[in-house]
């Protein structure tokens, strides 16, 4: 299983960046955007589990989580983007059925991709 992030870039704030996650292997039905900006840990941004989606409060609004099974893309939309945003955006998928923004129920990382907002 590979799982291969693009996207990232640097934006002022209040634009928008649109990331994209390709996947190998059998189509996950569970995954995620993390993210991990310098000195913290790395948190939950969405999650799409069978057509439903959750969201961390602080994108709420703004971020947008949607996949492609045909394509096996798992794609984040961010608009009115903010300083607070900036981090590497990491996709994470997992057999497991549900909606979790814990780090630690899923078992598959891609690279990650830079995402700065200035």
């Amino acid at each position: 299983v590979q799982l291969v992030e693009s996207g990232g870039g640097s934006v002022q704030a209040g634009g928008s960046l649109r990331l994209s996650c390709v996947f190998s292997g059998n189509v996950f039905n569970t995954m995620a955007w993390f993210r991990q900006a310098p000195g913290k840990e790395r948190e939950g941004v969405a999650t799409w589990h069978a057509g439903t989606t959750r969201y961390a409060d602080s994108v709420k609004g703004r971020f947008t989580i949607s996949r492609d099974a045909e394509k096996k893309t798992l794609s984040l939309q961010m608009d009115g983007l903010e300083p607070e945003d900036t981090a590497v955006y990491y996709c994470a998928a997992t057999r497991r059925p549900g909606r979790s923004l814990v780090e630690a129920n899923y078992d598959y990382w891609g690279q990650g991709t830079q995402v700065t907002v200035s």
